[in-house]
């Protein structure tokens, strides 16, 4: 999508993406070795009876869902970073997760006129319908 599609409220949807066991375990091995996200059988004694996906994991899928879906073509360039970032509930190998964004603001800078400034909130859930991650993402467009 163009900076130009992009509009307060609008709501963009993408998913579903299924989670594997072994996609789990290699990124927490690669990334965030913690025994709930690498070891399955010392996870299945732990608080969440399981193995979870790690959050920065949970991110990524978010990440790409909407790279896809919305940032594939367009002038994004950059992000300066995130408002917030919650994980609600884990996410556990088997879930088949979709991302609903609502898009914030969209304006041109006031000091740059060339940079489209995109603020818009990611939500990730389960089939259950359950939340599993929220967050406030900024977005940079060069409209050069």
């Amino acid at each position: 999508m163009k900076f130009a599609e992009f509009s307060a409220g609008q709501v963009i949807e993408a998913g579903p993406y299924e989670v594997s066991e072994d996609e789990v375990l290699r990124f927490a091995t690669a990334y965030d070795p913690q025994w709930f996200h690498t070891d399955p059988a010392a996870a299945a004694q732990g608080r969440f009876g399981g193995l979870i996906a790690s959050g920065w994991h949970t991110c990524g899928i978010a990440m790409k869902l909407l790279a896809e879906k919305a940032l594939a073509g367009s002038e994004s360039f950059a992000s300066p970073g995130l408002a917030y970032v919650k994980w609600p509930h884990p996410v556990r190998p088997g879930d088949r997760l979709t991302v609903k964004a609502t898009v914030l603001d969209a304006r041109r800078s006031r000091s740059q006129g060339s940079l489209g400034i995109l603020r818009w909130r990611w939500q990730l859930f389960n089939a259950a319908g359950t939340e599993v991650l929220d967050l406030e993402a900024t977005s940079l467009f060069d409209l050069g």
